[in-house]
């Protein structure tokens, strides 16, 4: 089979390249799934760049990257039910703590990380649903229902951001985002109740404005160590911070005395560990509103397998409006 491959750290342009490599079969209890789309995530660029402290060479031979993914489930291990065969899926975790993950042809893994679409989802969306669909519904609803409270989102134009916009309005919230100048009319368009722009000077008194004086409940957050002081200025009593990020600030300092008086709560999401019945409940969540037509996560580039590199560096650019594929 096809597969986009390294087997050293550095710029995607020079160590990615496209490969041939024996088609694996399925081992009992694994799926082997026939790729369509490849969804590609910040964390591969990060991955394969080498730039993760104490990290100094790949943790396998070769390694296909990308955790996410979908396509059609075209061979079955023993002990699997045969009425998987031929399924429409879409694949998280495909490249955690694995040599091979989606930037091929095909790939095997347990059946269970490779879950049945919803009826008629286009597979483009399917292949955006392990990192930004999963990260943005549990941070969004990790905590319960959210019905009747504030949710302030960061980074509201990103791929996380922009689908966790969506599912905290489905789920009955009103939506306090932020973003760049830029991103503003897209995010609107999401239909958030405020947008507002993260270089805005006033920022956080326009944002306790927008909460009507209330202050925010559950905030979800892509900077968490640059934004720290903010949210101890914005955040309501007992409310929580659903950080899944702070790529701009590794060693935050936090204003411990502005969390302590509210006694806020700092729950950080990793997606590539939730708990299994955790992330059976958030799939079900995710499925519920793509069925609802609440969700439409954004596309914002496909590219070929043979330009995995290039895909590389455009998940790492700014600006982007949505996710970015390989078509296989």
């Amino acid at each position: 089979m096809r597969a986009a491959l390294y087997n050293r750290f550095g710029p995607a342009a020079d160590v990615i390249e496209l490969g041939e490599i024996a088609t694996p079969d399925p081992a009992p209890g694994e799926v082997r799934v026939k790729l369509q789309f490849s969804g590609v995530n910040p964390s591969d660029a990060k991955a394969r760049s080498g730039t993760r402290p104490g990290v100094t060479k790949p943790p396998y031979p070769q390694v296909i990257p990308h955790s996410d993914g979908a396509g059609v489930i075209d061979a079955l291990g023993d002990g699997v039910d045969q009425a998987r065969l031929g399924q429409p899926v879409w694949i998280w975790n495909g490249a955690w703590h694995r040599a091979f993950g989606t930037a091929a042809e095909y790939i095997c893994l347990p059946a269970a990380q490779a879950v049945a679409m919803p009826s008629g989802l286009d597979p483009q969306i399917g292949a955006v649903l392990g990192i930004p669909g999963l990260t943005a519904a549990q941070t969004v609803f990790g905590g319960g229902d959210v019905t009747g409270q504030t949710l302030l989102i960061s980074g509201g134009a990103g791929a996380v951001g922009h689908n966790a916009v969506q599912l905290a309005k489905w789920g009955g919230a009103r939506v306090i985002a932020t973003c760049s100048a830029g991103g503003m009319e897209r995010v609107r368009s999401t239909g958030a109740d405020a947008v507002l722009d993260y270089a805005d000077p006033d920022l956080a008194s326009k944002i306790t404005e927008a909460s009507g004086g209330e202050g925010i409940d559950r905030a979800v957050e892509v900077e968490f160590g640059q934004n720290a002081p903010l949210l101890g200025e914005v955040m309501a009593p007992l409310g929580t911070i659903a950080a899944y990020g702070s790529g701009k600030d590794m060693t935050p300092t936090l204003p411990f005395g502005a969390f302590l008086f509210k006694a806020l709560k700092i729950d950080i999401t990793l997606i590539y560990l939730l708990p299994d019945t955790q992330r059976e409940t958030i799939i079900a969540r995710l499925h519920s509103a793509l069925s609802a037509g609440a969700l439409t996560p954004a596309i914002d580039t496909v590219y070929s397998l043979q330009d995995c590199a290039k895909a590389h560096d455009a998940v790492m650019t700014p600006g982007r409006a949505g996710a970015v594929l390989l078509r296989i």
